[in-house]
């Protein structure tokens, strides 16, 4: 019932000629550095560490829905965690996420979890081993099943983070944006992408892991679920038409992160997801 309540809430009118639109209710958008979008044009808001970007996905989906009021608190560096705490960031803090969802909250998308497994660490790490076997699988013998037993320890904590946001807003839709697609199934591009050859299905079946995970946690908290994953098809790290930057970026956004075609396309998944047509990048 809360979820076609507020659905019904956000669900844009229909008006012949004109784009789907929707001015009733707030939008909260939580999340971790692939909600924030650094170093995509423009950084907006503050503590200026959390390198939010103006056109990262919930920016471009506010600008389609033209809610009541906006607020972006998702932070390049977020765990969990930080929903409840204090985040420390360079120059200051980010305040925890959760304190910007209220009873009048009409839509939230929560983009988090890679953060708890450790996601930076794992991408260094493999880099590091893959020059001196590059065609081995030196990441796979190093994490083994440790990258299967993080994503089940963090269920727990999105499950918990999804009861938050429901008891202090208990009308709104809900969403948890999944992750896009970092490297293809099977033939990686070392050195572009210092990934060796032998871990590539590996590291590409512990995302589809993580996002199976969210997913999961998504329809057993009453959330819906945004497949960023899929939509990337062909658009990884190693496509020449990439949504996601390798190490040697070629357009802005952080490497190994989405660049502006990226959180289009994320945008354009979430706004399916809510029934609206697609948004224009400026």
């Amino acid at each position: 019932m809360r979820t076609w309540m507020a659905l019904v809430s956000l669900v844009p009118a229909l008006v012949m000629g004109g784009p789907a639109r929707a001015a009733a209710g707030r939008y909260v958008a939580l999340g971790d550095s692939f909600t924030a979008g650094p170093f995509i044009p423009h950084r907006h808001g503050t503590p200026i560490a959390c390198l939010r970007s103006d056109h990262n996905y919930p920016s471009l989906v506010a600008r389609m829905f033209e809610p009541a009021a906006f607020t972006d608190v998702s932070c390049s560096g977020a765990t969990t965690d930080d929903m409840t705490r204090s985040q420390p960031v360079l120059f200051g803090h980010n305040a925890p996420q959760l304190d910007a969802v209220t009873r009048d909250t009409a839509l939230v998308t929560i983009g988090i979890g890679g953060n708890d497994i450790g996601y930076s660490r794992i991408v260094l790490t493999c880099a590091t081993l893959s020059i001196a076997e590059p065609q081995g699988a030196p990441c796979t013998r190093h994490f083994g099943a440790t990258l299967d037993e993080r994503i089940a320890a963090t269920a727990p904590k999105i499950a918990a983070l999804l009861r938050a946001v429901h008891a202090r807003a208990p009308r709104a839709r809900v969403l948890v944006v999944g992750y896009p697609r970092m490297l293809p199934a099977r033939t990686g591009c070392w050195p572009t992408v210092p990934a060796a050859s032998g871990d590539i299905p590996y590291l590409d079946r512990f995302e589809r892991h993580l996002n199976a995970m969210l997913a999961e946690q998504a329809r057993l908290g009453g959330a819906g679920f945004v497949d960023a994953y899929t939509s990337a098809r062909r658009h990884d790290m190693c496509a020449a038409d990439r949504w996601v930057e390798g190490i040697l970026v070629t357009s802005p956004g952080a490497p190994v992160h989405p660049n502006a075609k990226g959180m289009q396309a994320i945008a354009d998944r979430v706004l399916a997801v809510l029934g609206a047509s697609r948004v224009a990048a400026d």
